[in-house]
């Protein structure tokens, strides 16, 4: 006994620190007693260093092994340390936690703290993990064009150090935004390079993350055998490390695809081990799922009381987990962040001017010193010349650091503004609809309705979940200081592509000329309003017009934009018919942002709709 205690005294907290961080991607529970040992060392030695790093490196293992509450109390503890490096790991560390937790506001609170120490220490790797977590949360709340942001950041810092399993988590990450646009081909494709580099490392928890999105991506292609080889290799590999969280993950998985498919046997055994990991780990997510798969397995049984059980269990924890609030708390810390950024670059200004005022008055006192030797006719012509150029340069200066002032000052004024519209359309109404939808399903699963009221029930539900997504369009674009003809194009082509879908015999087509979609901006009132001149000209052609094709043109010309709207359908005659609301809507939208809307109609010959808008360029 003597001997063994001797022998821990002479190690090294840190060696067995960076021992246990080097092994507990493939061996966790291995680096969970090298590191219980190296606290218990620290705390012997009462260093404060090695204990803050200890907890922090164990909060690290716990997390990676789902234990996510334990995980969050030793990196808590560990930010007490005076180490900005093993401070700015703590804050990443419960930031992961934290958006496992689905607290996404903490989350990319934690974030931003943890990149300001990386950035302040020019530290590359670190700056890019963070920028690629933070995308995570982004795409969690559905805000795409933010996440794949961030994610190209992590990416050409990784490329740069070549950083394969850095290049791999981005692929993974962008690989899940593609697939939660339905682009799901590409997806794999992504999917199987990451799987490719995490085997290369033999990155054990990397490959069961990997091989797990591999069988989503089956699933969704209805190729479930190979879903279900994937999956059960994911299970495999999860227990393997003893990870609670990825082992929920797999049984849902697992459980779900049986269900979908027919398969229920057995299902409910899938379940019972998918919510006992998710509750032993805490991971909400998983217990969403998991509430999920059981309504849909009672539901399969056609016991629908128990199914109607479940599924108020899962709407009452995601009414508890997700609202626009979220959304608007981790923009506002985004522009928190950058506003201290651009704070800082004034202080900087300011420490300039102190500077050439500093130096104004020693040229000043020099100058002084000559006058007394030269002639004083030519000293004081250079005296007065050199200080009115100093003069107009520091005036300068201090214009141009009002108008940052200002700028910043008015763009917070207006975020705050379209924060509080958005919060005002979301409490005021979107609240009401979603209300409504649940109150429709409520009745739905409770009752046995008679066939024509369900259908008129049904009616009424999609007509209600159509307006919540054309008031999530309005909050989206007021939350925007402009928006760009390619991201106009991406919706208008999204929404064609739901209306041909809808339309089986009309051909709806959409053509365009504009090679640089960059060069043209439209701010977000524009954006919208033309937006919603297309829809509704279609609508009214889908509608009334009975036509064989659709076509939309979007076309550049000389000072702007034209839009055309063209059927082929029954038309009307423009002089006899008086305009109905949705016409007038047409011409008043385009008159609000300063365009000019045609209407030209022949019966029998169709319609043509065209919209001339001036942009900047």
């Amino acid at each position: 006994m003597f001997f063994l205690l001797n022998v821990v005294a002479q190690e090294d907290p840190l060696v067995l620190n960076d021992s246990a961080m080097s092994l507990y991607k493939n061996d966790p529970q291995e680096a969970v007693t090298i590191l219980e040992k190296a606290l218990e060392l620290s705390e012997a030695n009462n260093n404060d260093f090695h204990i803050f790093k200890s907890k922090n490196n164990l909060g690290i293992v716990y997390r990676d092994l789902g234990r996510f509450e334990e995980a969050k109390v030793l990196s808590t503890e560990a930010l007490a340390t005076t180490d900005s490096i093993v401070k700015a790991s703590a804050y990443n560390n419960i930031g992961v936690i934290n958006r496992n937790l689905a607290l996404y506001d903490d989350a990319i609170s934690n974030y931003l703290n943890a990149l300001n120490i990386y950035m302040a220490k020019e530290m590359p790797k670190e700056m890019a993990t963070v920028y690629n977590s933070i995308g995570i949360v982004y795409s969690y709340n559905g805000i795409n064009e933010k996440a794949i942001e961030y994610h190209l950041k992590a990416k050409a810092i990784f490329e740069t150090l070549n950083n394969k399993k850095g290049i791999s988590e981005v692929y993974n990450n962008i690989a899940i935004i593609y697939a939660n646009d339905g682009d799901l081909n590409k997806a794999l494709d992504y999917f199987k390079y990451s799987l490719e580099i995490e085997e290369a490392l033999d990155d054990k928890k990397g490959i069961a993350e990997s091989v797990n999105n591999v069988g989503a991506v089956y699933y969704y292609l209805e190729e479930v055998d190979s879903a279900l080889i994937y999956f059960r290799r994911s299970l495999a590999i999860e227990k393997l490390i003893g990870d609670e969280s990825g082992i929920a993950a797999s049984y849902n998985n697992l459980a779900n695809t049986l269900i979908s498919t027919g398969r229920v046997n057995g299902a409910k055994q899938l379940i019972d081990s998918a919510m006992y990991f998710a509750k032993k780990s805490k991971a909400t997510l998983d217990r969403e799922i998991a509430l999920e798969n059981y309504s849909m397995y009672y539901e399969a049984r056609n016991e629908d009381k128990k199914a109607l059980s479940y599924f108020k269990e899962l709407v009452k924890l995601r009414d508890s987990l997700f609202n626009i609030e979220t959304n608007e708390k981790i923009s506002q810390l985004e522009i928190e962040f950058q506003t201290e950024k651009k704070e800082k670059e004034i202080l900087s200004q300011r420490a300039d001017l102190a500077e050439q005022e500093l130096e104004l008055n020693q040229k000043n006192t020099q100058l002084l010193g000559l006058g007394i030797l030269a002639l004083v006719l030519t000293l004081l012509g250079y005296l007065f010349y050199n200080q009115q150029r100093l003069k107009n340069k520091q005036l300068k200066k201090e214009t141009e650091l009002k108008e940052a002032l200002l700028k910043i000052e008015t763009q917070s004024r207006l975020q705050d503004q379209r924060l509080r519209i958005s919060r005002d359309l979301h409490d005021n109404i979107g609240a009401q609809l979603t209300f409504i939808i649940s109150s429709l399903d409520n009745l739905k699963y409770g009752f046995k309705l008679p066939e024509k009221l369900a259908g008129k029930l049904k009616h009424i539900s999609e007509f209600t979940t159509t307006t919540i997504y054309e008031l999530r369009d309005t909050i989206w674009a007021m939350n925007k200081n402009e928006i760009s003809l390619e991201d106009l194009q991406s919706r208008i082509s999204n929404y064609i592509e739901k209306a041909d879908k809808a339309s089986d015999s009309i051909s709806l087509k959409f053509n365009s000329n504009i090679q640089d979609l960059e060069a043209y901006k439209l701010s977000s009132v524009q954006g919208m309003n033309v937006y919603r001149i297309i829809q509704e000209a279609m609508n009214n052609a889908l509608k009334y017009a009975e036509p064989n094709a659709i076509v939309i043109d979007l076309n550049a010309e000389t000072d702007g934009l034209k839009i055309t709207i063209t059927d082929d359908g029954k038309g009307f005659n423009v002089n006899e018919v008086a305009l109905g609301n949705g016409l007038n809507n047409m011409k008043k939208r385009a008159s609000e942002i300063g365009g000019d809307l045609t209407i030209n109609s022949q019966l029998d010959e169709g319609t043509s709709i065209a919209l001339q808008l001036k942009t900047d360029k």
